[in-house]
């Protein structure tokens, strides 16, 4: 938070002399926090700003995240709101007539945290780029497309024993995938990711009851929320299994009146969400991971007649190879099935041309399939090159061209460089 401050004062002239105060007063503090021991030597040099923080017990980190992706469609389906892609397809909705490939400036992000094992901490994680505009929640710019600076978590944190109970915005527990760029094995992301929760803003508490499990309960606004667009809250549990180094079990569950649609709106019935995520570390260089969510959601508009109100159902399993054949080189696979049996999630519409077989303008199912391939080289520990291919496939023509025709099947073709520092 500091870093952004810093950066937006300094642009002016005023901002300079208060920087610089600011500056004096952060060494000041620095020098009062670092132990007698660090000043007793009269040689001793001014601590540097990482000294300072690490005295304080502050930790800031942060990455830089672009691309050059180039897709043989425009990026969305033929109906309905919702981009074929996650995050490396934004704003697909305002070029509707050209291939889909260019420089993407996916995110620059910033994280500060202080999180004792014992006593008050917190975090901070803010986020611009184009993902902030796919990221935002609901009351904080979601759906707002000149969104690009996004407080995507803040919040405040108590540590006690094996206790730790987090108030604010914080990221999700479902899924193997993360907001985060680094913490990916692939560039681009699974669809159930992108159609599954980011964040959630409410009240989460983490038991840790031995070394092998851990248990975890919260309520919160819903599916990226910050104003609570619905009437009710959702309940959030999860529990962790590590019965061994080679093995972890991850199952969360969300239930509640809190999940937003295609369009990001409210809906008034009660959504129910089931993510569990499996790692299997082979060796020391080979690890699988999966990913299955089973969802549902009630009281909203589903395939049939005009009008016909009733459970939109969903599930999707995501499968990933991890292989590391050195400090520099990797590669990684993942195959993803997501069958949107309601259309519900990819928010498909039968339009009489492409999407056939039911009333127009109603929803429509569609069962999607992909294979991604990611080639990973770091030079250096602190960043690396991915170069990626991905082909999708849907059972129906649901993938928009530019001639306004729909096509069953869309390749795209990556290079993206990730910075962390």
């Amino acid at each position: 938070m500091l870093f952004v401050v810093c950066s937006i004062l300094s642009s002016t002239k005023k901002g300079v002399i208060i920087v610089n105060k600011l500056t004096q007063s952060l060494v000041l503090a620095g020098l009062v926090s670092i132990p007698a021991s660090a000043m007793a030597d009269n040689n001793a040099s001014i601590p540097t700003f990482s000294q300072i923080m690490d005295a304080s017990g502050i930790s800031l980190t942060g990455y830089l995240d672009v691309a050059y992706n180039n897709m043989n469609s425009t990026g969305q389906f033929v109906t309905g709101p919702v981009n074929s892609h996650i995050f490396d397809t934004p704003n697909g909705a305002t070029s509707p007539t050209k291939d889909y490939s260019q420089f993407n400036f996916q995110q620059f992000a910033v994280i500060v945290a202080k999180q004792p094992k014992e006593g008050f901490g917190g975090l901070v994680n803010l986020t611009t780029g184009q993902d902030a505009i796919e990221a935002a929640s609901y009351g904080l710019g979601g759906g707002n497309n000149n969104h690009v600076f996004d407080l995507t978590q803040a919040y405040g944190s108590y540590a006690t024993g094996p206790l730790t109970v987090i108030a604010g915005k914080f990221a999700t527990l479902a899924g193997a995938e993360l907001i985060t760029s680094p913490s990916n094995s692939n560039y681009t992301h699974a669809w159930m990711f992108g159609w599954g929760p980011y964040t959630h803003t409410g009240v989460r508490a983490t038991y840790v009851a031995s070394d092998k499990v851990t248990l975890i309960a919260g309520i919160n606004n819903g599916f990226d929320q910050v104003s609570s667009a619905s009437s009710g809250k959702t309940g959030e549990f999860g529990i962790d299994i590590m019965p061994s180094s080679m093995f972890s079990l991850a199952t969360t569950y969300y239930i509640g009146k809190g999940m937003l649609n295609a369009n990001n709106v409210a809906n008034i019935g009660t959504g129910n969400y089931l993510d569990i995520v499996g790692t299997i570390n082979a060796t020391d260089k080979l690890n699988f991971v999966f990913d299955y969510a089973n969802a549902s959601q009630d009281g909203v508009a589903v395939p049939g007649a005009a009008g016909t109100i009733g459970k939109a159902k969903w599930d999707s399993l995501a499968l990933y190879a991890n292989y590391h054949f050195s400090d520099r080189w990797r590669i990684s696979y993942r195959n993803e099935n997501f069958n949107d049996k309601d259309g519900y999630r990819s928010g498909l519409l039968y339009d009489g041309i492409n999407v056939v077989g039911g009333p127009i303008g109603t929803p429509a199912g569609q069962r999607l399939k992909s294979n991604t391939l990611t080639l990973g080289f770091a030079p250096v520990k602190s960043f690396e090159l991915r170069a990626e291919a991905r082909w999708d496939k849907s059972n129906v023509n649901s993938f928009l061209q530019t001639n306004g025709t729909g096509k069953s099947t869309q390749t795209t073709y990556a290079l993206d460089a990730v910075y962390q520092f």
